[in-house]
């Protein structure tokens, strides 16, 4: 990840290259820092009272001092101020400091990924791999912390299936979510995307998609699915802050259609992101 700009607690807008976290930082020894990553359009954060929220709810759950959300929105503005006609990508980390020692608070910002909108046009190929139900308080239900190994060695073993996404399937079958994204598929004009109680995260841009389902013709049905709900879909898709919504066109080697809902769905995402 390239950095566009770093602020960071105490020190205001700092040098990409500058160290700004300490060594013995739990968020380095042992993960315990929270974050939240969320696309800027055209200078303009989306929902971020709502990432705000949620980084409040991760911090709560792991344990970490509470977030100090007037600092995190001044960071914010710090690596916002100066203006860009392109999207980019926001993300604000909170840790918990060393022991004995205070919380830091981070903003980084970077630009989009390119392959993202490569892959949108094509559709994303994914594929299942075995997952866990975080249903256990221990388990971090919903929580978005930087102890991210298992979802980006989910991410590597992907792509080592030729596929771009990886999709969590629970020892009996039930789909629960991907690595960094929430799944949804269509059956005629019904929407279905997997229930929270799961304990899976629940997502700002998939609580957007809610509300804009209607009026793009859909109903929604969240609950507990298995993987033949999916493959059996007359099309599937995914969604994220910053990768929006995703068509999946192929899952474990078997075609799926690609239909109206995914690109409904992302074009009124991008409306109501304009409406920011």
């Amino acid at each position: 990840m390239s950095l566009l700009a770093l602020a960071a607690t105490g020190r205001g807008l700092c040098n990409p290259a500058e160290p700004v976290v300490l060594a013995d930082d739990d968020a380095v020894l042992r993960g315990r820092a929270a974050f939240e990553t969320l696309r800027v359009y055209s200078g303009r954060p989306f929902r971020l009272p709502a990432h705000l929220d949620r980084l409040a709810a991760s911090a709560e759950s792991i344990g970490l001092p509470p977030i100090e959300r007037l600092e995190l929105e001044g960071l914010a503005s710090l690596v916002l101020a100066e203006p860009r006609e392109e999207d980019t990508v926001l993300r604000l980390v909170w840790t918990a400091g060393p022991a004995h020692g205070t919380p830091n608070g981070l903003a980084l910002l970077s630009a989009v990924p390119l392959w993202i909108d490569e892959v949108r046009t094509r559709g994303a190929r994914a594929v299942s791999l075995l997952g866990v139900r975080a249903e256990a308080p221990w388990l971090l239900p919903g929580v978005k912390s930087t102890s991210y190994a298992v979802n980006m060695a989910a991410e590597a073993e992907a792509k080592r299936r030729g596929a771009d996404e990886a999709i969590f399937v629970d020892a009996e079958g039930v789909v629960l979510e991907g690595t960094v994204t929430n799944v949804w598929w269509r059956v005629r004009e019904t929407l279905h995307t997997p229930s929270l109680e799961l304990g899976i995260l629940a997502g700002v841009t998939r609580s957007a998609l809610l509300e804009l389902a209607p009026a793009c013709g859909y109903r929604v049905a969240e609950g507990i699915y298995r993987l033949d709900d999916v493959l059996e879909a007359e099309e599937a898709f995914t969604s994220s802050s910053v990768r929006e919504v995703m068509p999946i066109v192929d899952l474990d080697g078997r075609p799926l259609g690609r239909g109206p809902a995914g690109d409904s769905l992302q074009d009124a995402l991008r409306t109501l992101a304009a409406k920011v």
